[in-house]
């Protein structure tokens, strides 16, 4: 009786310390995460402006959906949608090829290797503040680049590349890829390492060339991390702020929903709307996230199968 009191002890103490580590996450995820998507659900609700923050008209119970109207009867909502969707669909894209060919790349062993990987992963690893700051130089009308190409004849005038369309959107989706893609490239090389060397063998032995390696070997083995790259580099991009507000600030047909939020709440002193805008954006992640679990759930079916 006395062993059974003990482990009973012992096992209510352990839940209770169980108890004490989740407080702590849970705690932290309350209030960094649950109380501000609640608060700006909240504040969605109203018609507010900066200067009543100061005041309790954040707390009133007078609900609108003014905010909401205003949104989504707006131009710039429609474009910025747009616009979000064509950054998110093309630097995903580019970010995916980039990794995939860095990891063929580098992939057979070769003298020098590791020196080359570290070097792949300094796009990802470098301040995002300096690395749009060395892209607007080097894209500025007077900067070496546009110089080179006016003095070589291949223009006329320099272009203003971050200024212009459709080349801002071109260029924030090539930076978009360029500074992610070693992302994908860590995964793609560690996936392509896992897969079997027998089936390369066996293709060798059928007379397979390289290409055809590639699309029916290589390929189909990629297939389920380039798919879960994919969507979750779509979201992270869907949602990105800094990248596209250090390079352009949304001129020339670049304002993504992320910096209409911010446009709407220190452009335009619209709290409301701005929470709106953003509840908008959450939606739009949240259907992302439920199509991303559902993959991951039908993976975990495969794998139990």
């Amino acid at each position: 009786m006395r062993i059974r009191g003990e482990r009973g002890t012992i096992q209510a103490q352990e839940q209770r310390l169980a108890y004490l580590f989740l407080l702590v996450p849970v705690t932290i995820v309350f209030l960094v995460i649950i109380f501000p998507t609640v608060w700006n659900l909240w504040l969605s609700f109203h018609k507010l402006g900066l200067r009543d923050l100061r005041t309790s008209a954040p707390l009133s119970l007078n609900f609108t959906t003014y905010s909401y109207l205003k949104v989504f009867r707006d131009p710039d909502f429609t474009s910025s949608l747009i616009a979000t969707l064509t950054y998110s669909i093309g630097g995903t894209l580019i970010t995916l090829l980039l990794g995939l060919g860095a990891a063929l790349l580098l992939s057979p062993k070769f003298r020098g290797r590791g020196a080359m990987r570290g070097l792949f992963l300094i796009p990802y690893i470098a301040p995002v503040v300096a690395l749009t700051f060395t892209w607007r130089l080097l894209l500025d009308p007077r900067g070496p680049i546009m110089t080179a190409l006016v003095n070589v004849g291949w223009l006329q005038q320099p272009l203003h590349l971050l200024g212009q369309r459709p080349f801002a959107m071109i260029t924030l989706i090539l930076f978009q890829g360029w500074r992610y893609f070693p992302l994908a490239f860590l995964f793609i090389m560690a996936r392509l390492q896992a897969i079997p060397r027998t089936l390369y063998e066996a293709a060798d032995v059928d007379g397979a060339t390289p290409f055809q390696k590639f699309f029916y070997v290589t390929l189909p083995q990629l297939k389920l991390i380039l798919a879960t790259l994919g969507l979750l580099r779509f979201m992270w991009t869907f949602n990105r702020f800094d990248d596209v507000y250090l390079l352009t600030s949304g001129s020339a047909g670049t304002k993504v929903l992320p910096v209409l939020v911010v446009d709407y709440l220190i452009g335009q002193f619209d709290v409301g709307a701005g929470a709106a805008a953003a509840m908008a954006l959450f939606g739009c992640l949240a259907v992302l996230l439920i199509i991303y679990f559902r993959l991951v759930m039908r993976r975990a079916e495969q794998v139990e199968v």
